[in-house]
């Protein structure tokens, strides 16, 4: 089947499908008149592709993947292996945006009281100014009730 065929059956964009066959990771037969025909299975490994770096895979992770999966063994346990990864960096991320939630709300209280200030040489906006300021601080700390409890993705 044809780029423009493939990248409909499998709802992507022709571009998407010459980059990965670009990469190596699909191996399309050339025509005499130029045209690139991809297999079944190509479609089976774009898919794949597709499932993968929808679960945040890397190119470089996909490529490892398929290199296990091409020499005739099971990739299962890298695909375990690099999704555990993924999952805990995903949850050390996760852990920073609530830390991040927490100190603008907290500046959002702190600063609603506050009068707007012109911009001097010494200060562009005094609030931005503020955050480090301990009244602030004690809001941030007062405003999760996360201080002392991990939350994960699954809560």
């Amino acid at each position: 089947m044809k780029v423009k065929a493939l990248a409909e059956h499998l709802n992507t964009t022709p571009d998407t499908v010459r980059y990965y066959a670009r990469l190596g990771l699909l191996h399309p037969q050339k025509s005499e008149n130029g045209y690139k025909y991809f297999s079944e299975t190509d479609k089976v490994r774009l898919q794949f592709i597709l499932n993968t770096r929808s679960l945040g895979f890397s190119v470089a992770d996909i490529k490892k993947i398929l290199i296990e999966a091409d020499s005739g063994r099971t990739a299962c346990p890298i695909v375990r292996e690099l999704i555990q990864q993924k999952l805990a960096e995903t949850e050390r991320q996760f852990q920073e945006m609530l830390k991040l939630r927490a100190k603008m709300k907290s500046a959002l209280v702190a600063w609603d009281e506050m009068d707007d200030e012109l911009p001097t040489p010494n200060m562009v906006c005094h609030l931005i100014g503020l955050l480090n300021e301990p009244q602030v601080r004690a809001l941030e700390n007062s405003i999760t009730p996360l201080k002392n409890k991990r939350v994960t993705c699954d809560e």
